[in-house]
């Protein structure tokens, strides 16, 4: 595919990682996950990994009223060059997620910017360096589509994720505000 100097190159198709309760505080490596593009085949796993967060807020259930909202949802992101959904998985299994957009911006001399969204790792596997292994990944996807920063939020409960975030580099350097519409 030949992409326009000016156009985002599109994403190939191809966290927080912090101990839980009653895990070691040191990290285990445990085999490196895979990470590839989410197929329709991991939505039940993926609306499980939200639905299990505590800490998120967002409502995610796994109610079969909530399916078709999801199915829509993956849909639109699996539809949209400038993004991608990603899974991990150990083993086969599902274990964590992410979400990788990447998009031109004005400032900065119209730079191509990445935003990291969604990361998610199963809370009995979190301190294994799955979330870490998930970002240096999404970093890389990011260099290689050309971004000149890759950002994410982090919700402000979240004090581990904050620091596995800054210990992979990220620097916080901006307030974020939001709005329910």
């Amino acid at each position: 595919m030949v992409v326009a100097d000016d156009e985002p190159a599109p994403l190939e198709r191809l966290a927080d990682d912090h101990p839980a309760p009653g895990r070691p505080a040191v990290p285990v490596t445990v085999d490196a996950p895979v990470i590839r593009a989410a197929r329709p085949e991991d939505l039940q796993a993926l609306v499980a990994l939200f639905a299990a967060d505590e800490l998120g807020g967002h409502g995610d259930t796994c109610k079969a009223s909530a399916r078709a909202d999801y199915r829509v949802a993956f849909d639109a992101i699996d539809a949209d060059p400038r993004t991608c959904l990603f899974v991990a998985e150990l083993d086969g299994r599902v274990v964590g997620t992410f979400q990788l957009v990447v998009v031109h911006s004005l400032p900065a001399r119209g730079a191509l910017r990445a935003l990291l969204e969604a990361v998610q790792v199963d809370a009995g596997l979190r301190g294994r360096r799955i979330g870490e292994a998930m970002v240096r990944f999404a970093i890389g996807e990011a260099r290689r589509a050309g971004a000149k920063s890759l950002a994410l939020t982090s919700n402000k409960v979240r004090l581990d994720a904050h620091r596995f975030y800054r210990r992979l580099g990220f620097a916080n350097s901006h307030e974020g505000f939001k709005i329910g519409l």
